[in-house]
């Protein structure tokens, strides 16, 4: 059911115990939005807790309450009245689906969401889920801290692209200057998710030479097999490396987390990549979008490959 941003606001007032979720293999928007979030419901005075069914990155660090993101375990059964999935659709938050057992609201800004939720407040217009946490936080009346701006700041900065992206627009800007004037520190921030161990700048390195050009150029893509990943860390950034190359509409990157499960990621500068994310289940936005592939590497390349070309040819 959809609903309003008063009425999302209603119903986080309405419970106690809430946990908050965001899909598998998180970006800013996600861990940004859900510790935002987090932060804003305990001056609230409710008992909340962060779950992501995924190793969340280091750099992260640097936002306030990254050391209290927990990740499911096998069989555990979290109590809650509420569980708020943000910048998600229900299918794609993993574990977390199994172990709370409880009324779900869905926060979210991809036009691609299911509506599977009991609740949903979806706006498709905003940049990212964190300027909709803004606005719900107003909603909440509750004070802006510099603990929410930050996470809120971090999760808008990255969904646009630092602001450079197509997305970015007055209201935008707006929210990103109301936060600084919370407290978001811009260059704490920047530095800290620009910071790279040598050991992943090697890996970065090793990966680069894997990219493969198809369709004349237009497309780009990297795919780092389970191997490659126990020899080599996953490199943060990397489809970002892969989509500034001349002549590319299309990057992808493919790594194999575990065997025979592939999570892929989607740029473009201008084809719809939802089109060849939702025939895998996944999602996003016109020039962002992901998904998984329950196959092997090599099977999961071919795969995506011929989807990829289809909608290549297709908008040809």
């Amino acid at each position: 059911m959809h609903i309003s941003l008063t009425e999302t606001a209603a119903a986080l007032k309405a419970v106690q115990r809430i946990v908050i979720t965001a899909h598998v293999n998180p970006d800013g928007d996600a861990i940004g939005s859900s510790l935002g979030l987090m932060h804003a419901l305990k001056a609230l005075g409710k008992e909340v807790q962060v779950f992501i069914d995924d190793d969340i990155p280091a750099a992260f660090s640097v936002l306030p309450g990254y050391e209290l993101i927990g990740k499911p375990a096998e069989g555990q059964s979290i109590p809650a009245d509420l569980l708020v999935a943000v910048d998600v659709s229900l299918d794609r938050i993993g574990k977390v689906a199994e172990a709370v057992k409880a009324p779900t609201l869905n926060i979210d800004h991809h036009i691609t969401n299911d509506g599977q939720a009991d609740k949903l407040y979806l706006d498709g217009t905003a940049a990212a889920t964190a300027e909709i946490i803004y606005q719900l936080i107003e909603e909440l009346g509750v004070p802006c801290t510099q603990d929410m701006a930050m996470c809120l700041y971090t999760g808008l900065a990255l969904d646009t692209g630092w602001f450079r992206f197509s997305n970015t627009k007055p209201r935008t800007m707006q929210v990103a200057a109301a936060l600084l004037s919370c407290g978001a520190q811009p260059h704490v921030i920047s530095e800290a998710l620009e910071q790279r161990p040598l050991s992943e700048v090697q890996s970065l390195a090793f990966a680069l030479q894997k990219i493969e050009l198809l369709a004349d150029g237009k497309v780009a893509g990297i795919c780092l097999d389970h191997a490659d990943l126990q020899e080599h860390e996953a490199p943060e950034g990397l489809i970002g490396m892969v989509r500034v190359i001349e002549g590319v509409d299309i990057a992808f990157t493919l790594k194999e987390k575990e065997p025979g499960l592939c999570r892929v990621s989607l740029r473009s500068k201008g084809i719809d990549v939802t089109k060849i994310a939702l025939q895998f289940g996944g999602g996003g936005h016109v020039r962002a979008a992901g998904c998984s592939i329950e196959k092997n590497c090599a099977e999961a390349r071919n795969d995506l490959i011929k989807a990829i070309l289809q909608v290549v040819e297709a908008e040809s």
